[in-house]
Order: structure tokens, then C-alpha cells, then sequence
């Protein structure tokens, strides 16, 4: 392993290498800078077109603009009011009221310096936990498998929405679409209505490009007559050193964020808003004046920031050990993994261990030059936003999206398997159904499914099916896990209304 890590440490500084990090990194601002484009969105234009390229370099140039499109969205929440991504809604709280006070820059520097040591901390636990969580996966057979799978399905659906009906509406309706085609086990062929093209089961590739491309080109169009007006900053000196002393000063903060964002990564479906909520929420509790948070009190922007970029390394622990992505870039990540034929598991760190700890460490990379590149492309940044016209975003949007959608198989049947797709999330959209407990739903299904029949088969030929399911030692823990993550949003609303009850 040793050796192997120095390979890939060595790696990394291969001129392409740097090359596609530092590109991931500006496509990946400009792409959270803008609203209405988010992070999975431009990861799942760019997986078609990593096809042609290895393995290493198109993971690596997704896990630049994965961490950079996070950070991005701090630019147009700051200067907008308006987060670039979901996972900047709590950097608005305090960013925008700095930025109306004539402090725009010092909470872009807060937002940048925050952002890089969240994402370093991120990455840590990514390098040190995972390969003893891939380790471990060694010892899953189809029970833990199945039983991992209902876990992650109910953190789904009471974790992505507010609704916890809409979510176990969208995680089932994955589960359905997962079904389409020949049956993984036994061979039969499920409603695939005649069509050929379907025997095969969903195209993941276009699917995601349909959930998270479509709807975003719509909403687009919808808010066309939109004008977006930025606060207007300027370069102040000294203002990197005083921020970057207030940080260094308050070690526990950056570092609670990160480790929240991290712990929120690694639940399937949370994503960095939540990561970021929790964050801020903690940051409030903790601190002497809460009274001056979210009147533009820095410590609301570190806070937010660093857990919105810790939780990308904690998204991706579950997907390179188990193969259960923890949001819904990191599931888009998992595509472009089966894409080139890597499974998740202890393959990766084995088989593909340099390619892997090559990506792995590319986010270091990746998160170091966040610094420069963000401080001094701050202006042009904001430029951009309020620039670039709704008539010409949209219609490159859905142009890469048709091309995307057909380059991987070739095969017109699925774009218009996208374009279906895109509707239905339009839709959900419409009725705050979020796309991502549908695509998590399609992701985990097969797995589930396979796990479940397998598990079947074993507990006939061993005499008891109850057994083989009830009384693993590793089923058993998962079993209580999922008891406890469904009845979790039940047992909150119950604590909550106490709380207010003694209120009164």
C-alpha cells in the first residue's frame, strides 16, 4: 500500500494531472457561481465525455469541479443574496449582510480560506477511513448488502425532503425504474413493454442527465426575465492576513464544521445543504454573541463553508467502499465508476488502487488551489454571473445534455430515455419532489434486489430463510440502524414539540 501511495502522490504532479485539476477547479467556480447550475449537474454533462479519456484523468477532473462547484456557490450567495448552489443557502445568512455593509471581500476571503481548510479536513478522513471501510466490505455478503441498501433508502427519503412521504414516493419510484429489464438473477424479462432497447434496464448515464440537466434548462427558461445585480467589491489590503489570523484563531470552529460536514457526507442523501445547516446551527449554539449571526457575523460563513466542502470527501466514503453514493454528485461520480468498468469495494484499492488514490489525492490538490484561484478570479467571477445571458446558458445546457445523453452507447432511445427522465424531475420539481431519492432509489435498487434473492437462495439451501436474514452480527447492527433512521424523523418531531411545550 506504501508504495502504491507514493506512486500515486507522484502521480498527481504529472503535468496532465495538474492541468485537468486546475481546469476542474475554474469550470467548477464558474459553474457554482452561477444560479441555476449546480455541482451534479456539470458532473453529469462531463461523464460522457470522460469516456474517451483514462480512468484517472476523468475522475479527476470531476472531483476538481465536483469540490470547486461547492465552493463556487459562495459567490453568488455573498454578492446575490442568491446561493449558485443548494449547499450555499446558509453562507446567504450572514455573507449577504457583510456584503451590503461594505465587506464583500473580507466574506469572499472568510468563504475561500474556510472552504479550503474544510475540504483539506474532508480529505483526510476520505484517505484514512476508507481503506479500512473497504476492508470491511470484504465481509458483506447479500443479507448485509440488502439490509445496507433499505438503510440507505430510508435515510433517503427522510433526509432529502421535507416531506417524508414525497421521499419514500421517490425512493419507490426508483426502485421501480431499477426493475426494468432482465432480472439480475433469475433471468426474466420486466416491463420492458416490448421494447428491446429496455431488456438492458435504464441507462444510468441518461437518466441522471435527465433528473439534474432538464429541469435545471427549464427553470432557466422560466426565470428568464430575472436580473441579477451584484454587490460590487474591490481587492482590500490586509484583509487576507486578518481573516486567515480570526481563522487560525478559532481552530474548533473550522474544525467541528468539517468534521459535521464529513459525518453528514458519509449519510446517503444529505447532501451539503444539510451538512451546511447543521453547521451554521452548531456554529450559533456554540458561540458568546448569537445574537449576530445573520447579521453578518464571519463565523456564520467559515461555518457553513467549511462543512459544504468536507462534506464532498465524506459523500465520497460510502461510494468507493460500498458503492452507495452519499449525494447526489457523488452518485453521478458512481456512474462514471461503472462507466469504466470500477466497482466499488475493495477492488478499488486493490486492483485500482493507483487510480484511485491518485483521485483521491487530487482533491488536495484541488482544494489547495481553491486559495489563489478563487481570491484572484473573484471579480471576473462576479462579472460572469450577472453577464451571461439566460438565452445562451440555457440552450449550451441542454445542447451538451442531447450530445451527452447519445455519445455513450450511441443510441438515440436514450435520449429520448433523458428527455423523459427531465420531465418527470420538471415535474417533481413542481410538487417539491426531489430527484435525488428517485436516482438514489435507481442506483440501489439492483443492488438491494440482488442481495435480496441471493440472500434467499442461501437461507433455502441452509435450511432457514428467517436466519439468514435476522441473525448475522453485521445484519443485525444495519437492521437497528435502519429501525432507528426511519423512526428518527417521528422521534424528532416528538422531542421538538416537547421542547416547545416547556417553552410555554
Amino acid at each position: 500500500m506504501n508504495e502504491m501511495f507514493v506512486a500515486s502522490m507522484v502521480a498527481v504532479f504529472e503535468p496532465a494531472n495538474l492541468l485537468l485539476v486546475l481546469v476542474g477547479v475554474i469550470a467548477g467556480i464558474v459553474v457554482g457561481a452561477l444560479p441555476g447550475l449546480s455541482a451534479t449537474m456539470a458532473i453529469a454533462l462531463l461523464v460522457p465525455f470522460t469516456f474517451t479519456m483514462q480512468p484517472v484523468h476523468g475522475l479527476i477532473l470531476m472531483g476538481a469541479i465536483y469540490v470547486a462547484a461547492i465552493y463556487g456557490g459562495s459567490f453568488s450567495a455573498i454578492l446575490l443574496n442568491t446561493p449558485g448552489t443548494p449547499s450555499a443557502i446558509a453562507t446567504t445568512f450572514d455573507g449577504y449582510p457583510m456584503a451590503k455593509r461594505g465587506q464583500s471581500y473580507q466574506a469572499i476571503v472568510a468563504a475561500t480560506m474556510a472552504s479550503v481548510f474544510g475540504g483539506l479536513i474532508g480529505v483526510l478522513f476520505l484517505l484514512f477511513l476508507s481503506p479500512p471501510l473497504s476492508r470491511l466490505s470484504l465481509r458483506f455478503g447479500p443479507p448485509e448488502f440488502f439490509w445496507l441498501t433499505t438503510f440507505g433508502l430510508t435515510i433517503i427519503a427522510t433526509l432529502s425532503t421535507r416531506s417524508i412521504l414525497k421521499g419514500l414516493i421517490g425512493g419507490a419510484f426508483g426502485l421501480l425504474l431499477s426493475m426494468i429489464g432482465i432480472a439480475p438473477i433469475e433471468g426474466s424479462v420486466r416491463f420492458t413493454f416490448g421494447s428491446v432497447s429496455l431488456q438492458s434496464g435504464i441507462a444510468l448515464i441518461p437518466a441522471l442527465i435527465g433528473f439534474f440537466c432538464i429541469p435545471e434548462v427549464l427553470g432557466m427558461i422560466e426565470r428568464k426575465a430575472e436580473h441579477y445585480t451584484a454587490i460590487p467589491y474591490r481587492r482590500q489590503r490586509r484583509v487576507l492576513w486578518r481573516v486567515l489570523i480570526r481563522i487560525l484563531r478559532r481552530p474548533l470552529l473550522v474544525i467541528r464544521s468539517a468534521v459535521i460536514g464529513t459525518i453528514v457526507g458519509i449519510i446517503p442523501g444529505a447532501g451539503g445543504n444539510i451538512a451546511a445547516m447543521v453547521s451554521y446551527n452548531e456554529a450559533v449554539r456554540a458561540s458568546r454573541r448569537p445574537d449576530t449571526f445573520g447579521k453578518g457575523n464571519v463565523d456564520g460563513v467559515v461555518a457553513a463553508e467549511s462543512a459544504n466542502n468536507a462534506e464532498v470527501s465524506g459523500s465520497l466514503i460510502p461510494l468507493l467502499t460500498l458503492g452507495i453514493p452519499g449525494a447526489p454528485p457523488a452518485a453521478v461520480l458512481l456512474g462514471a465508476l461503472l462507466l469504466h468498468g470500477m466497482r466499488p469495494g475493495m477492488e478499488l484499492f486493490t486492483y485500482h488502487g493507483r487510480v484511485t488514490y491518485t483521485f483521491m489525492l487530487s482533491l488536495v490538490l484541488a482544494n489547495v488551489l481553491i486559495l489563489p484561484v478563487g481570491i484572484f478570479s473573484g471579480r471576473w467571477v462576479s462579472r460572469l454571473v450577472t453577464r451571461i445571458p439566460v438565452t445562451l446558458l440555457a440552450p449550451l445546457v441542454f445542447f451538451l445534455s442531447v450530445i451527452g445523453s447519445f455519445a455513450i452507447n450511441r443510441n438515440i432511445f436514450d435520449v429520448f430515455v433523458m428527455l423523459l427522465f427531465g420531465f418527470i424531475g420538471y415535474l417533481g420539481r413542481k410538487i417539491n419532489l426531489s430527484p435525488g431519492p428517485i436516482v438514489l432509489g435507481l442506483i440501489l435498487g439492483s443492488i438491494c434486489e440482488q442481495g435480496l434473492v441471493q440472500s434467499i437462495l442461501m437461507g433455502r439451501a441452509s435450511g432457514s430463510i428467517l436466519a439468514m436474514f435476522f441473525t448475522r452480527p453485521l445484519s443485525i447492527v444495519l437492521i437497528l440502524l435502519t429501525l432507528l433512521s426511519a423512526a428518527w424523523p417521528f422521534m424528532a418531531k416528538a422531542i421538538r414539540r416537547k421542547r416547545e411545550g416547556r417553552a410555554r
